[in-house]
Formats: structure tokens, C-alpha cells, sequence
């Protein structure tokens, strides 16, 4: 029998555990259960000269279900992805010797899934990550929105049983709640490529709006650059207001490429909507200048990756919905060990 819940944090990732904890405690049924008391945790990272670092858990864990949150991506911290999973390694090993119930690893963005595939003698980096939080000890993985669904099929639910919530099912609510859409005047959904059909449709047939599909070619000499985007479509395009999806924004290279070819085919407003504002450089500048020319008017995101003082100054149109409250009620539901599938 659990003996309450305990949210944990890496460093990078403590911003996003105190809005979760906020939210949980809302939650009015927490209190008889005597659920509400010591439930947000802390850890304790000690950094070497040589770079190395010990995680210590200052507090008893011990027959708890531990929610230990944390993320490897941009950050208020200056953090560098291989620190961030450094720590994060760290921190699970420091909490198993805490003799928890459970531990379960909520890592709203997870960055490696980018590398998802094998060509024969690449590394794998979701695979590594995978390996290395099962074999840590980490019975369950919760995150959002991951890459590609090829990712699951190396997933070993008798070790660590992953849940990839839809990020995107939450900006759709969200569009809800704004009564953006109206049955006039419907929208049209774009994918940055063809890879990214199925959540494009996905968008298109929530809000019975039309499906537009781009073809992108990258450049096979340099990293992160598109030559070419194609529009696969023969409906005119003159005058609608496009929603471009996708599930995150990394460089920028991709929208831009895309955006400007929108804008020749005579489109009244492009619109993006993402789940994870990875905004490596030189994203933000690409952004805001998207906007100045008139090119992008709104940019919806999740809070996925920490919304930073340099991202909300360069980029003040920007609009992040949170995901703090459904990781609140995710996490009830699991020390309730109830399904998840409403948020399916």
C-alpha cells in the first residue's frame, strides 16, 4: 500500500513541478485522503569541478509513489541536454536507494525521441534513453507527444510501460475554449511534411475543416535545412486562413520555407500551432521576423519546454497552454491506478 505521493524535480524541470503541485492541490478530494501534505519534494544536485554530480533526496520516500518530473531541452538555467540527462539519470538511482513504491518518470518533452530510427550502424538515441531509465529502476514513463510513433515499437511494457498523452488534443480544446473557428468560416489544416499527415488529418477532421499536405525536401549537406517545400494540393488556397501543425518547432527553417510559399499562393493569415517550442537558433529570431513581414500571425504552443524570459521577450505574440493541469490529474489517476484512457 502507497503511503502518499511525492512530486520531485531536476533543476531544470522545478518551474513545471511547482505548477503541478499548484494544481494538485485544487484538487478538492486530496484533502480527506490526507493526500496534500509533503507532497512536493526536493532534490539535492551537487555539480564537481570535473562536471560530474551526485543527486541526494534530503526526505524519506520510503513506500511512497514517487513522480519524479523532468525534461532535457531548453531551460531558464542554461542547462545542456546531455546535463539535464545526466542529472536526471542521477536522480532516479538516488530515488530507488530511497525505497520508494513506485517511481514513475514524467518527462513532458523527450528530446531523443528525434532519434527514433536505425540505418545500420547509427545510435539510437530514444532506444539508449529507454534502456537506461528501465534498467535504472523507472516502472513508468509518462511524456507528451513524442516524435513518431516508431518509438513505441521498442517499448518493453514488462519493464517500463510508457504513456505518450496527445500534446496536441490539448491545444485542440484549447482552440475550443478560444471559439477561434466559426461554421462560416471553417479552416484549413497543413502539415510541414509528409510525416506529419496524420496529425495535420487529425486537426482537419476535428473541426471539419480541409486538409492541405506539404512536401518537404531537405538538404542532405547541411543539418537542419530545407531546399524545398511542395504544396500537394489542387484546391485554391486564395484568401483562407491556414493552420500549419506540427509537433514541434526546432530551427524554424521548416516553417518559414513553408509560410513563404503559403503567402505566395495568396492565403488571407497563417496560423501554427505546435506542442514543443524547442526553438534552438535561430528560431526565435526566424519567428519574430515570420511575424513582423506579416507572414505568421498566430503561434500556439504547450509549456512543455519552460516558456523562458527570452522566448516571451522576443516573442510576445506568443500563446503557451498549459499541460500542468493535465499532468495533475494524470498523476491522481495513476496513484489511483485508474485508466488513462480519457486522455486518449
Amino acid at each position: 500500500m502507497s503511503r502518499g505521493i511525492s512530486i520531485v524535480s531536476t533543476r531544470s524541470s522545478n518551474w513545471y513541478a511547482d505548477l503541478v503541485q499548484s494544481e494538485l492541490l485544487s484538487f478538492p478530494d486530496l484533502y480527506p485522503r490526507g493526500l496534500a501534505d509533503g507532497i512536493r519534494n526536493e532534490l539535492k544536485t551537487r555539480v564537481f569541478a570535473d562536471g560530474e554530480m551526485e543527486v541526494e533526496v534530503p526526505q524519506s520516500l520510503r513506500g511512497k509513489d514517487v513522480f519524479l518530473l523532468s525534461s532535457a531541452g531548453r531551460n531558464s538555467l542554461g542547462l545542456s541536454v546531455s546535463e539535464q540527462k545526466q542529472e536526471m539519470y542521477h536522480a532516479i538511482d538516488a530515488i530507488k536507494r530511497s525505497a520508494p513504491r513506485r517511481l514513475i518518470l514524467v518527462e513532458p518533452y523527450m528530446s531523443c525521441a528525434r532519434s527514433d530510427r536505425t540505418n545500420r550502424r547509427n545510435s539510437v538515441g530514444f532506444w539508449i534513453h529507454y534502456k537506461t531509465v528501465s534498467s535504472l529502476g523507472v516502472q513508468h514513463l509518462v511524456t507528451y507527444q513524442l516524435h513518431s510513433d516508431k518509438s513505441k515499437t521498442v517499448v518493453d511494457p514488462i519493464h517500463t510501460l510508457i504513456d505518450d498523452i496527445p500534446g496536441a488534443n490539448i491545444i485542440m480544446e484549447f482552440l475550443l475554449r478560444d471559439k477561434i473557428f466559426k461554421k462560416d468560416h471553417l479552416p484549413t489544416f497543413c502539415s510541414v511534411d509528409a510525416g506529419g499527415e496524420s496529425l495535420a488529418r487529425n486537426y482537419a477532421k476535428s473541426f471539419s475543416g480541409e486538409l492541405i499536405i506539404a512536401h518537404k525536401q531537405r538538404s542532405y549537406e547541411k543539418n537542419n535545412h530545407v531546399e524545398q517545400i511542395r504544396i500537394l494540393s489542387d484546391s485554391p488556397l486564395q484568401n483562407k486562413v491556414v493552420w500549419v501543425v506540427d509537433d514541434m518547432i526546432d530551427t524554424g527553417s521548416s516553417v518559414v520555407t513553408l509560410c513563404e510559399e503559403l503567402k505566395k499562393r495568396g492565403v488571407k493569415a497563417v496560423h501554427v500551432a505546435i506542442v514543443h517550442s524547442v526553438f534552438s537558433p535561430p528560431a526565435l529570431e526566424r519567428l519574430a521576423t515570420l511575424y513582423d513581414q506579416g507572414l505568421l500571425h498566430r503561434l500556439i504552443t504547450t509549456d512543455t519546454l519552460e516558456p523562458t524570459k527570452e522566448v516571451i521577450e522576443k516573442l510576445p505574440f506568443i500563446e503557451v497552454v498549459r499541460t500542468t493541469r493535465r499532468t495533475a490529474e494524470i498523476i491522481l489517476r495513476l496513484y489511483d491506478e485508474e485508466s488513462l484512457s480519457p486522455f486518449f
